[in-house]
């Protein structure tokens, strides 16, 4: 009995142990390990230049995260053509000039955005078992500056998208891209940008911050190439050979991070987005990222079903830390 015992005693420290190494991984190194991730996808009309998207999302920003902020503006030596912004810019009623810090270079770029829920209101300190097993209840914070923040971002050309269609010429290539407010907190309404984009332009491109289906349906019924999305974190923890436990919201698992088709024509890219609640810091096999896509014409001749799944690939670099 003794050895049984003595066994079992073991068991208990190894599992403590095995624990406390992994949420300190989880929450003193992974959640800093800025990651860029490439796509390549197939979306632009025939004929098209490349054209060169960089998606940033979930920054949930604190005043004093400098990491991030300096990550963020190096991202700017990528030279995209676009940059697009899912939301979530937030984490403290003070972290306004931390975004507009942070987002600066990227500025002076063509640029599109909505907003998330920690957009307009701060995180709330939650049970833990509402991220297994989520519900509809909402618990709201204290409501954020986010009119500050939009006003930062439109006074230097960038485009709010919320329930709006709007055309933007980059180098001569035509993008027609229309957006929706959160649909996490039921704040989309479709309606109000329904209908086919402009069928001559290079990229016809929709935007949300959580990539709830119902929205995602009407974009691709409407014909848009690409829709870009957040939100999610990638589910923030992950298991290896498993995947994300959960998505925060209606899209399925499989597709919690990265690039998927929905449907016979649209692509969806779905960001794991760089930040996390302060009162939840942690991401293990699920590090921060910011998404380079390479956008190239569709192939031609082929099976629409089969020619985005060879021109596509979903990988990590490192050549910005």
């Amino acid at each position: 009995m003794s050895d049984l015992a003595t066994t079992l005693r073991r068991i208990a420290v190894g599992t403590t142990a095995l624990g406390a190494a992994t949420l300190a991984y989880a929450a003193g190194y992974e959640r800093t390990r800025w990651t860029l991730r490439e796509a390549t996808l197939p979306v632009l009309a025939e004929g098209s230049r490349p054209l060169r998207v960089l998606h940033i999302s979930d920054l949930h920003m604190m005043p004093g995260q400098k990491s991030k902020q300096a990550w963020v503006a190096e991202l700017d030596s990528l030279n995209p053509d676009l940059v697009v912004n899912t939301g979530d810019n937030l984490a403290h009623k003070q972290a306004v000039p931390a975004v507009i810090r942070a987002l600066n270079p990227l500025l002076n770029r063509p640029g599109l955005f909505v907003f998330g829920s920690n957009d307009y209101y701060a995180p709330k300190p939650k049970n833990p078992a509402r991220y297994l097993f989520p519900s509809d209840k909402r618990i709201h914070g204290i409501s954020l500056p986010w009119r500050d923040l939009r006003a930062a971002m439109l006074e230097r050309g960038w485009h709010d998208l919320t329930h709006t269609r709007t055309r933007l010429t980059i180098d001569g290539r035509l993008i027609a891209a229309a957006g929706v407010d959160d649909p996490h907190l039921k704040r989309d309404r479709y309606d109000e940008i329904a209908g086919r984009p402009d069928r001559t332009a290079t990229l016809r491109l929709g935007v949300t911050h959580s990539p709830e289906p119902r929205v995602l349906d009407r974009f691709a019924e409407d014909g848009y190439d690409l829709v870009l999305a957040g939100h999610t974190h990638g589910g923030q923890l992950r298991i290896p050979g498993y995947g994300a436990l959960v998505t925060n919201c209606e899209l399925d698992r499989s597709r919690a991070r990265g690039s998927s088709r929905w449907g016979a024509h649209t692509w969806l890219h779905v960001s794991a987005g760089m930040g996390t609640s302060p009162y939840a810091p942690v991401r293990f096999a699920c590090p921060p990222e910011a998404s380079l896509l390479t956008l190239v014409p569709r192939t031609t001749g082929g099976d629409p079903a089969r020619e985005g799944t060879r021109g596509a690939r979903f990988g990590a670099r490192a050549k910005v830390r």
